[in-house]
């Protein structure tokens, strides 16, 4: 089916994204990571209301940079006693980590599942940005009117990476296998994770969100869960003085510059009629990805469910 509102197909395999990517990209992410590895998580796990016969279901909270208590659902299987998988999820923006009966399959299998609720949105996770309570939206731009350190994805990319090593050092995990998925704002935090924990072997991204940030503007796609870019604009900077300024310091967290540091393999889900995520933001994550990769292109689905790619990400993570 062509593409009514993005790019052919032939160009789409080469696009190379519009956000430029910032000098000390990598010397940002490591001082991040850095502060990451000396902040002391107080790892604290309580007892869910919701059980399975086959697996202990848990509240796991943790401390993340800056101070914030960070909350994930956590499946542990009950009848593996030695070093065995895990997966990783991640939940679409504004959302929470959801229910636990989407997670009960890959425990049945085995494995131990740590789903995480980001700062600030549909969850029990905390934005320590001086308010009680939820912030919801917004999360782009928060904190773009200081330094790129004060970016609220930042401290959530860094608390994926931080709760892939709470998972990858509990002594029932095997931290040669463990996975990462997620859609959306969760396919964007499937690569960053994937990106700033390099042990992470299989990670399945559907039409990930956060990902070259001027192609949604110049597309005027800045809308649905893009809309607080161009509500930024109209509100602080309507004459668009500060445009390149902006737009390089979002480049500090748009996934497709951490992509590079992939060494996972990917298999990533793209619908060709999305214009919440558009396929041109989507392949320029996928096109700098240097591990093994492979992509799944639904030409006539747009940013919604997608028929049998549950089933194909199980069977991904059957692998682990």
């Amino acid at each position: 089916m062509p593409l009514l509102f993005d790019l052919p197909m032939e160009s789409l395999k080469t696009y190379q994204g519009r956000t430029p990517r910032p000098d000390d990209f990598d010397a940002f992410w490591d001082a991040g990571l850095a502060e990451m590895r000396r902040t002391d998580p107080k790892i604290e796990r309580r007892p869910s209301a919701f059980q399975a016969p086959f697996a202990e279901c848990s509240d796991l909270f943790f401390t993340g940079v800056g101070g914030a208590r960070v909350h994930a659902k956590l499946l542990r299987p009950k009848k593996e006693t030695g070093p065995h998988p895990a997966v990783l999820m991640f939940h679409g923006y504004s959302g929470s980590a959801g229910e636990w009966l989407d997670k009960l399959p890959y425990a049945a299998m085995g494995y131990t599942v740590a789903a995480l609720d980001c700062r600030g949105q549909g969850g029990l996770s905390e934005d320590a940005g001086g308010v009680t309570g939820t912030t919801l939206r917004g999360h782009i731009i928060r904190g773009l009117d200081g330094p790129p350190q004060k970016l609220l994805y930042r401290q959530i990319f860094l608390d994926t990476a931080q709760l892939a090593g709470i998972v990858m050092n509990m002594p029932d995990v095997d931290p040669a296998r463990v996975g990462a998925m997620g859609g959306s704002q969760g396919g964007g935090l499937t690569l960053a994770c994937t990106a700033l924990e390099p042990r992470i072997k299989l990670a399945a991204p559907v039409f990930p969100f956060l990902s070259d940030y001027r192609r949604v503007w110049e597309m005027d796609l800045a809308k649905d869960a893009y809309w607080e870019l161009q509500d930024y604009f109209r509100k602080f900077d309507p004459l668009h003085r500060r445009e390149d300024e902006i737009f390089r310091k979002l480049a500090y967290i748009d996934v497709q510059h951490l992509c590079p540091r992939i060494r996972a393999e990917v298999i990533m889900t793209v619908g060709l009629m999305d214009t919440v995520c558009p396929p041109s933001t989507q392949f320029a994550a996928y096109n700098k990805i240097p591990s093994k990769k492979s992509l799944v292109i639904y030409p006539d689905y747009a940013h919604e469910a997608l028929p049998g790619n549950a089933d194909r990400a199980f069977e991904f993570m059957s692998r682990l």
